[in-house]
């Protein structure tokens, strides 16, 4: 019996080059080789902290991996470090940390192999095994795909790598895959869908008693996927700006601005100030998720409501846990003082989405706060595994129950970008600048940090209080410009040449 081919062709898939591209396979650097080449943090009095970057790199090292001549993977990759498979959810998040190793490994290139098994209509599965590049849904599942953040991360990559041809090249297939996924995972009133594993968050109680809180969708309007969408949608519009393609995207420019009233409008609860996913017939569902939070990336919450909204990150009774920040918030009848997986929980990709939210809306000393807090618990944890975990106790220092131990994996953000960008405050600015929120007292800072095509040493002196100007020394073999931020005051620095 023939089955029929069901897929209805989306014409930019023509264009995707990764699925015409064949495998390119080559050497992969080993730790003890290039440990010499990575960035080095030094923090004065946090031993530990630095002992455990470098434990992340060991292990991250460890976990590249080549394609086996068998499948469709077109290249060399990172691991997710979870079953043998490749999981697009968490290769986002492991990227994000990548970065800081580019110019010894390309680990955005792990992306390749999931635009080399996009179909025909723009599909994209979220997990495909590395042993044979067998895809482990098919498409009509409702746990198939997602989160639909592939943008954000090239995105991110393009701000600190330049690299305009690759953005060129990711293009069709993110805009495909945006398309299908509109096509696919919307509702009639132009919000979308997905269930406990197609959102990542595999186990939260999101849904009413009838409906399996991993595989069902529950004919929910779920609100960290809407609002992935609209930023998804606008980092679209950013590529395309870029690219001189304002004429394919048409359809993404007027979602941004629907989604943003319905997010507004039917999934804010102005008495508790808060973001809930909406129920089939039409109630909020009042369960408090840090999936809301993706509305700060977004750029959705109004001015007027934006400090209600971050207020509940500051609450001791939702989100202010001992170990900041939980995945559900600790006033939910279901929370899970020692994780519960994603019913409590503490995990690297979901604090480093709010850190970053709170980036994009100029709360960088709540970010720091937040950051130390949560970077502390990882460390203090560390002292006592060894390791670094899947996820984390809200409420002691200890890994989260369930957790996987030697997650890097992407527990990887905790150790280094969490580290660089908001403790020690250090951010890629546009061009070949960068900015400096100084919030430590402590000597720390980076030597060979990669901004752009070079390597940059970055020292801040000790200093007796945080009002205190920092005295720091910059050194690179091509002008770098820091603008440096402190509680007190602000100022621009040259770096000298090396």
């Amino acid at each position: 019996m023939n089955i029929p081919d069901t897929h209805v062709s989306e014409p930019l898939v023509e264009n995707n080059q990764f699925r015409k591209k064949g495998q390119n396979r080559k050497p992969l650097p080993r730790f003890t080789d290039i440990r010499t080449k990575l960035p080095e943090p030094f923090w004065e009095n946090h031993r530990e902290s630095i002992h455990c970057y470098w434990k992340t790199w060991e292990l991250a090292f460890s976990n590249l991996g080549n394609p086996v001549k068998e499948s469709r993977f077109v290249g060399s990759f990172v691991d997710t470090a979870f079953n043998g498979n490749l999981f697009l959810w968490d290769s986002v998040f492991i990227l994000m940390f990548g970065k800081y190793a580019r110019h010894i490994f390309n680990f955005q290139k792990t992306l390749d192999n999931f635009y080399s098994h996009q179909h025909t209509d723009g599909y994209i599965c979220r997990e495909i095994r590395e042993s044979d590049s067998r895809e482990m849904f098919e498409r009509f599942d409702p746990s198939s795909t997602g989160p639909n953040i592939l943008a954000w991360s090239e995105w991110e990559y393009f701000l600190v790598a330049k690299d305009k041809e690759r953005l060129a090249a990711v293009f069709p297939p993110l805009l495909a895959y945006n398309r299908w996924f509109r096509k696919n995972r919307s509702w009639r009133d132009g919000s979308y869908w997905s269930s406990g594993w197609g959102c990542g968050m595999d186990n939260q109680p999101r849904l009413d008693k009838n409906y399996d809180h991993e595989f069902d969708h529950g004919h929910l309007s779920w609100v960290d996927t809407t609002l992935q969408q609209l930023l998804n949608n606008r980092i679209l519009v950013k590529i395309a700006e870029k690219l001189g393609k304002m004429d394919l995207i048409h359809d993404e420019i007027r979602e941004i601005e629907q989604l943003g009233k319905y997010v507004n409008e039917t999934m804010w609860d102005r008495e508790t100030s808060f973001y809930y996913d909406v129920k089939r017939n039409g109630e909020l569902s009042k369960l408090k998720t840090i999936g809301s939070y993706w509305a700060l990336l977004a750029e959705v919450v109004p001015p007027s409501e934006l400090p209600y909204f971050i207020g509940h990150l500051e609450n001791k009774s939702e989100f202010d846990r001992p170990h900041p920040i939980p995945t559900l918030s600790a006033d939910n009848k279901d929370y899970c003082r020692d994780g519960g997986y994603w019913r409590g929980g503490v995990w690297s990709p979901t604090n480093y989405m709010v850190l970053r939210g709170l980036s994009k809306c100029g709360e960088e000393e709540l970010a720091h706060k937040i950051a130390v807090k949560h970077l502390r618990h990882v460390i203090e944890t560390f002292s006592k595994t060894d390791t670094l975990w899947e996820n984390y106790s809200p409420e002691t220092v200890d890994p989260g129950n369930p957790s996987r131990a030697d997650f890097v994996g992407w527990t990887g953000l905790s150790s280094v970008s969490v580290l660089f960008e908001y403790v020690f405050g250090i951010q890629p600015g546009s061009d070949n600048s960068l900015t400096w929120n100084i919030h430590l007292c402590e000597k720390h800072g980076v030597k060979k940090y990669p901004v752009h095509n070079q390597l940059i040493d970055l020292i801040c002196f000790s200093r007796d209080s945080e009002d205190e100007e920092p005295q720091v020394e910059i050194y690179s073999e091509k002008p770098v410009t820091v603008n440096i931020t402190w509680r007190s005051g602000k100022k621009t620095v040259a770096s000298a040449m090396s």
